[in-house]
């Protein structure tokens, strides 16, 4: 009984780790972003910076610190002595157990605007990585769409490859038949034989690639690697007309551009955030003020003449001042440290702006390109279906010879390919220029 439990359980567990899970594109860009790890600590980070920001800002502001301690003295008596009396008279007994309480108040006055610098600094920092979480999650949405069209593609190829293996055993089996009426050689034969043979390791290829590219989309979705994937959107499904502006519409695309992309805008962040950090540097070169008061609540408290052993509260306020006189150029280094950190936060916004024009006309090229193809691709198919209808009737009455039949064949099947493959460059043509353009939308919303 208890191995049939055993047994059981385990066909039960293998039953659903089989169960083929249906996924849209838009539920595959979803679970994408619920489950990436490159997201996560995206977001971590800044998180931590938010932290950092926040610890920054309270240094403006005043702290109140409360402290104690005890002290036990050797016991004994307080003694005087003056050269005028030979022997030290008692005065009174020491107080061996010391109590201290102090509540203790410090605001920074003026600190060269160090402080603020800083909290400017860190704050700018902040929302920089507030941004890099955005186009991370851009960049997640991009990788699983791909993924997502590349499987597709892998699986039309490996469709394809089906039905030439399926065409070429009818083929064999019309070729043994002609041979046999004497309306075709052995020669001819083997070449249809040659070509079924090369067709079953396309087959074999193209499974193995299919795998590969169900293996990839179920590491981005942070499923399993042996989960089926049974894909409901295809390529033609059409888009809203407004999601991305027309690719020949360059102006408009680069302006969506500069106001769209996140990672230009956390780029400009940290210039103000080096800017920021260079002023908190150069407030070392100023005084430093702080007001301080303090509260003490002591036992004995020493302030008050003579010692008892009592609790006694005493209060003081002041201000302090302190100013770096000489620190062997530590001051001018960490200047130097914060000009060189602007000079290279301004260098990278330069150059981010100076790629991006490139990048969303060559995206935008790409879907123009990618359109135009779906087009040439649909008219190739139906030529080559045509094309083959024909050369098998032939072949079949033995008026055309198998080289004929066979380069029809392939034409068909490198028609198939460019004809699915269109679809997916142009998919993901889409896809590339709305994250170049930083759109900030689910790349998948549109499809079902």
């Amino acid at each position: 009984m208890k191995r049939t439990i055993i047994v059981l359980a385990i066909a039960l567990s293998v039953s659903s780790a089989q169960t083929t899970r249906v996924l849209s594109l838009g539920e595959a860009v979803d679970l994408g972003i619920r489950n990436s790890r490159s997201l996560k600590m995206s977001s971590a980070r800044a998180s931590a910076d938010q932290a950092r920001a926040d610890e920054a800002d309270a240094q403006r502001y005043p702290s109140l610190v409360a402290a104690g301690a005890y002290t036990r003295i050797e016991e004994g008596a307080f003694r005087l002595s003056t050269k005028n009396l030979p022997v030290p008279f008692t005065v009174g007994d020491v107080v061996v157990d010391n109590y201290a309480l102090r509540v203790g108040l410090r605001q920074p006055l003026f600190t060269g605007f160090r402080l603020s610098g800083a909290a400017q600094s860190a704050e700018a920092r902040a929302a920089a990585s507030a941004l890099d979480v955005v186009r991370t999650q851009e960049n997640v949405e991009f990788a699983v769409v791909a993924a997502y069209w590349w499987l597709y593609q892998s699986r039309e190829v490996l469709r394809s490859a089906d039905e030439n293996v399926k065409r070429l055993e009818s083929y064999r089996e019309d070729a043994k038949r002609l041979v046999k009426a004497g309306l075709m050689t052995t020669k001819d034969q083997l070449k249809v034989e040659v070509q079924y043979s090369n067709s079953q390791i396309a087959r074999l290829e193209a499974r193995d690639a299919a795998r590969l590219a169900e293996i990839d989309l179920n590491i981005l979705l942070g499923l399993s690697q042996d989960t089926p994937l049974e894909l409901s959107s295809t390529p033609s499904t059409p888009a809203p007309a407004d999601t991305i502006p027309g690719a020949v519409d360059l102006p408009r695309l680069l302006d969506a551009a500069a106001a769209g992309r996140s990672d230009l805008e956390a780029a400009s962040l940290r210039v103000e955030s080096a800017h920021a950090g260079v002023r908190a540097a150069r407030g070392a070169w100023w005084p430093q003020i702080e007001l301080t008061a303090n509260y003490l609540y002591n036992n004995p408290n020493s302030r008050y003449q003579p010692i008892t052993p009592e609790f006694l509260g005493t209060w003081d306020v002041g201000m302090s001042f302190a100013f770096d006189i000489w620190n062997w150029g530590a001051t001018g280094s960490r200047v130097e440290q914060a000009e060189a950190a602007l000079r290279q936060a301004e260098l990278v916004e330069q150059d981010l702006r100076a790629s991006l024009s490139r990048e969303v006309q060559e995206a935008a090229l790409a879907v123009h390109r990618a359109k135009e193809k779906i087009a040439l691709a649909s008219l190739g198919l139906s030529q080559a279906r045509e094309s083959l209808r024909t050369e098998s009737d032939r072949f079949r009455s033995g008026l055309a010879s198998p080289t004929e039949l066979l380069d029809a064949e392939v034409a068909l099947i490198n028609a198939e390919t460019q004809a699915s493959g269109a679809e997916v460059h142009h998919a993901l043509a889409r896809a590339a220029l709305a994250r170049a353009l930083g759109t900030h939308q689910n790349l998948g919303a549109s499809m079902p």
